[in-house]
């Protein structure tokens, strides 16, 4: 195994330079959705809706004389150039190959292949399929197991399609002392933000118990070298990216979505983070650790990672969590308001993770 330099380690701060863009870019007009679609052999555009769910692309469920269709807008700038997307095109359509949920995009008339552009932006065509997203209490133990199973062989066959990675020597973690002078800033902004709301006077009550928690667990920050294995992952593996068949087939994923992130990160830090957004109690965060238990030892026998692995990553991202204020920064630095829905129970999660570290790390690794 070779190993190279040491990297930065997630929670990467927004861009504070860039726009806030994703949904809130311009809406692509109607007369340009008709005209993209005249690259793919779909015939006339009959209607369109916007797909309201994600925050960093627009989508839009185009109805034409073929039938229905997924059309993306990439406005992203961490991933919208055509380089990167006709990379991530050419791993879906591998995965799809292998026999694995992934919807491939289309074809087009331009010689990319599978990307069309028009005024500036690119586009992509996608097979629309039909659905429902599911959230992680909804799924009974076996469709837990069987979750597991699905990220386990997704990372096992990007490492099959993907290029080889060289393993990096270790990744730097966050620096608390700079996190803290982060959450003091941003409790000056929500104590002085106008209109003040409920939503502030939270801000403000749980980054008062963050910088606590900071000072508590400083001790306990990641050397670089107990990072779990590098591979390529999905890199945003959650509830919205997963679509459950309808009728008799509603227990199974039916499509993996969204690859924007496709990447090499630790790959056990994948399944841990992608259990605590699929897993949680919407209100409090807090999570179902029995369902966790069981998706977490599916994952491992698939082969992705040991339990070892797992318990590294459960404390990597512990700790990722402990210093990321991303959904604040955008808030009272960007003014962008899109992730304050999830603030109170990510800030919740946190607060009872540091309480009930033994149990989290136990479920994962057992």
């Amino acid at each position: 195994m070779t190993f190279s330099q040491t990297l930065a380690c997630a929670p990467a701060r927004p861009d504070l330079s860039a726009p806030p863009m994703g949904t809130l870019s311009p809406p692509v007009p109607l007369g340009a959705l008709a005209e993209v679609l005249t690259r793919y052999r779909t015939g006339r555009l009959l209607t369109a809706e916007p797909v309201a769910e994600g925050l960093l692309n627009r989508g839009y469920l185009v109805t034409t004389e073929a039938g229905p269709y997924f059309l993306k807008c990439y406005v992203d700038s961490a991933t919208a150039s055509r380089p990167k997307i006709l990379a991530h095109h050419r791993a879906m359509a591998a995965l799809n190959t292998l026999g694995l949920p992934v919807a491939p995009p289309l074809s087009c008339a331009e010689r990319s292949g599978t990307v069309a552009a028009w005024g500036g932006r690119l586009f992509a065509l996608f097979p629309w399929v039909d659905g429902r997203h599911r959230h992680g209490g909804e799924l009974d133990p076996s469709q837990c197991d069987a979750l597991g199973t699905l990220l386990g062989q997704l990372h096992g066959a990007l490492d099959d399609v993907c290029a080889p990675l060289v393993q990096p020597a270790g990744y730097r973690s966050a620096d608390p002392v700079d996190s803290a002078a982060l959450a003091r800033d941003l409790r000056r902004r929500a104590r002085t933000h106008h209109p003040a709301g409920e939503l502030d006077a939270l801000v403000v009550e749980r980054l008062t118990e963050r910088l606590e928690l900071l000072a508590e667990h400083a001790h306990r920050r990641p050397a670089p070298e107990v990072a779990p294995p590098t591979g390529w992952t999905h890199g945003d593996f959650h509830g919205l990216n997963l679509l459950y068949g309808d009728g008799p087939e509603g227990g199974r994923v039916a499509a993996v979505l969204d690859w924007d992130k496709l990447g090499p990160q630790p790959r056990a830090e994948e399944a841990v983070r992608a259990a605590t957004l699929l897993f949680n109690d919407r209100s409090s965060g807090v999570l179902d650790l029995v369902r966790v238990r069981r998706y977490s030892q599916a994952y491992r026998a698939s082969g992705a990672a040991t339990a070892e692995h797992l318990a590294a990553a459960v404390h990597r991202v512990w700790w990722e969590r402990l210093n990321d204020f991303w959904m604040l920064q955008w808030r009272y630095q960007r003014a962008d308001h899109r992730a304050d829905p999830l603030y109170p129970a990510s800030a919740g999660q946190l607060a009872w993770w540091c309480q009930e570290y033994e149990q989290v790390l136990d479920a994962f690794a057992n």
